[in-house]
């Protein structure tokens, strides 16, 4: 976009500058307010004259792209133009702009969304895990099988050469619990204490020590000890750990699944929610301004360096690593924006209301957390835009083709 602004008006304004800064500079020679303008214009005319350019550039790119009714997406890049026209400051003002969407119905979306009960077997598989959890170790005098923990020292080669963390001591190894190669694991089922085993181990080519995927390995092991887990008895002391001073073993049971439940339906709102946007997504076909997707890329960076306690960007992943997400992020919220305008969808005070007391009900005192929550125009910023995308997912789910799909809470939890 060209936008031309009359030379009279930025000379106008400049002098009007030049006559204010006259009357408070202080230059040598001359008494306060008492500079003759011709000195101040010498003195400053270029750096007035910068400032009021930049000023001129901004309101008159406001007012344009409000008379062109454009949405930029995006500061613009500035090109002063010369030349053209010697009573006028031009300039090209090069932008994105948000696009003009035109969302599909989501009558046919299909939507898959998850079926999951909680079964008794359930609820005591989890209670088997809470008392693995409490287990106690004890030395055994046999071989080892599936379960048992066996202490070892091993001494690793690759090319008759040590590698590097190829050496242990005093290692305890849990047989079936996957925190060995499956070669090295097969060595030490039936291996008693005083035993000595050799180990080939093929690493993985996408194994994550870079020096060691795919290559051959040669492992010595020598056993010291084999012991059986040894599980907790369902007795008071058990219960009193997870505070149950009443009703036994039905009473955990109960305490449990309502723990069971609060995580199998925090899951599902996940589950739904992914599976409802993605529809959603695949449907509408947007193309997203570049300087929306660099800035949340760029987000994204800076979320990954505060996970991984980098502070020098020099050191960050690849800004490239975060683009894929941050294209789909950027897609997701305009058509998310669009959907809201298009339904008149309004943020539901109640379900605010209701997610800031879900948010502070684990705190120590949740009147107080909740009270943080609604102080903080950033949180509650946050909070509300969660609110407003469940209502969109709401609308999804009410008017898409939605199917339902059973699985065990196993297999859907990952336990």
């Amino acid at each position: 976009m060209t936008v031309r602004v009359p030379t009279s008006e930025i000379e106008r304004e400049v002098d009007t500058r030049l006559k204010k800064m006259g009357r408070t500079a202080r230059m040598k020679g001359f008494r306060p307010g008492k500079v003759p303008i011709k000195v101040v214009r010498q003195r400053y005319g270029g750096q007035i004259r910068q400032e009021v350019l930049s000023d001129v550039i901004r309101t008159s790119f406001s007012r344009a792209v409000s008379q062109e009714q454009l949405n930029p997406a995006g500061g613009p890049a500035i090109e002063p133009l010369s030349g053209l026209d010697e009573e006028h400051f031009s300039y090209r003002a090069t932008f994105e702009i948000y696009p003009e969407i035109e969302l599909k119905g989501v009558a046919g979306l299909a939507i898959e969304a998850p079926v999951v009960e909680i079964e008794s077997s359930d609820v005591d598989a989890m209670i088997e895990k809470l008392r693995e959890q409490r287990a106690e170790w004890q030395e055994v005098e046999r071989a080892a099988s599936q379960g048992d923990r066996v202490s070892v020292d091993f001494v690793g080669k690759v090319n008759k050469e040590v590698f590097e963390g190829g050496e242990g001591q005093g290692v305890k190894i849990v047989l079936g619990a996957g925190q060995v190669l499956e070669d090295f694991e097969k060595a030490l089922k039936g291996a008693a204490a005083g035993d000595h085993k050799t180990a080939k181990v093929k690493f993985p080519k996408a194994y994550p020590v870079a020096h060691l995927a795919g290559k051959k390995a040669i492992f010595e092991i020598t056993v010291h000890s084999v012991e059986e887990q040894v599980l907790p008895e369902l007795d008071e002391e058990f219960f009193a750990a997870f505070d149950i001073q009443e009703g036994g073993l039905q009473a955990l049971k109960a305490e449990v699944q309502s723990n069971m439940r609060r995580e199998l339906d925090e899951r599902l709102r996940a589950e739904k929610r992914a599976s409802a946007l993605d529809a959603f997504l695949k449907a509408n076909s947007v193309s997203v301004p570049k300087a929306l997707v660099e800035q949340e890329a760029s987000s994204l960076q800076a979320e990954a360096m505060q996970r991984m306690g980098v502070k020098d960007r020099a050191e960050a992943p690849p800004l490239e690593n975060f683009q894929a997400l941050a294209t789909q992020r950027v897609t997701l919220g305009l058509l998310v924006q669009e959907l809201v305008r298009q339904q008149d969808i309004k943020l539901d005070p109640v379900r605010v209301d209701a997610r800031v007391a879900e948010l502070a009900a684990p705190y120590e005192k949740p009147e107080e957390a909740a009270q943080l929550y609604r102080s903080s125009r950033e949180l509650m910023a946050q909070v509300e835009s969660a609110v407003l995308e469940e209502q969109v997912v709401d609308y999804l789910l009410e008017h898409g083709k939605v199917t339902l799909k059973s699985h065990g809470f196993a297999e859907f939890m990952g336990t």
